[in-house]
């Protein structure tokens, strides 16, 4: 956690030397490759029978992209995503730490000579590879813990899959994007309840 946040500090100290550049980490006139990094926010949440409200977490990715079209500007976007999912509800808290891919259809949209727009929408794919449960009694005691490492343990699936979409903006290569993830998976163990991960989220980034 600590190298994370080092990570994030030196990003946000760089931000100023990027806006330096030109506009755009890729051109929305011309064939390009571009890659970036983003962290962020999600606002992550259980819906379906378990109904479980909404918990804050942490976002950190890597991201390439690729011009699709030499006619228009349609890109395909991928990457390699660390996101906490999970969701809190009173005394209950579900949490666990994902590595996602997304596959990402993005069309750009000149809003001016220095912004791009780019809505965007496309699949996810995601596997938990460490989480966990708390239970807390009236009190704030803890009375209850399980974790993805126990073979019992009757919590979510590891494996996930839904549709991510949203919007995002680049100025001097700097990158905001918002949107939403809806989870498609059943993700719960038991067979009789239905249980969908999804999340806002918020990111910020660099585009080269």
């Amino acid at each position: 956690m600590k190298k994370v946040l080092v990570a994030i500090v030196a990003l946000f100290c760089s931000v100023s030397s990027f806006a330096q550049y030109s506009s755009g980490g890729f051109s929305l006139d011309q064939e390009n490759l571009y890659w970036g990094v983003r962290f962020g926010l999600t606002g992550a949440s259980i819906g379906g029978d378990l109904d479980v409200g909404m918990k804050t977490g942490m976002t950190l990715a890597g991201v390439v992209g690729l011009r699709a079209s030499d006619s228009t500007p349609v890109f395909i976007e991928s990457g390699l995503y660390y996101t906490e999912r999970g969701g809190k509800d009173g005394k209950f808290k579900v949490g666990y730490n994902n590595l996602e891919v997304p596959i990402l259809v993005k069309y750009g949209i000149k809003a001016t000579d220095e912004i791009a727009i780019l809505p965007f929408l496309g699949p996810y794919f995601s596997y938990a590879f460490s989480g966990k449960t708390k239970v807390e009694d009236l009190n704030g005691k803890i009375v209850s813990v399980g974790t993805f490492d126990e073979k019992k343990w009757e919590g979510l699936k590891r494996a996930n899959m839904g549709f991510k979409l949203g919007c995002g903006a680049e100025y001097n290569k700097v990158y905001l994007e918002v949107g939403y993830q809806i989870g498609v998976t059943n993700v719960c163990k038991k067979d009789d309840v239905t249980a969908h991960s999804n999340a806002l989220f918020v990111n910020f980034g660099v585009n080269f």
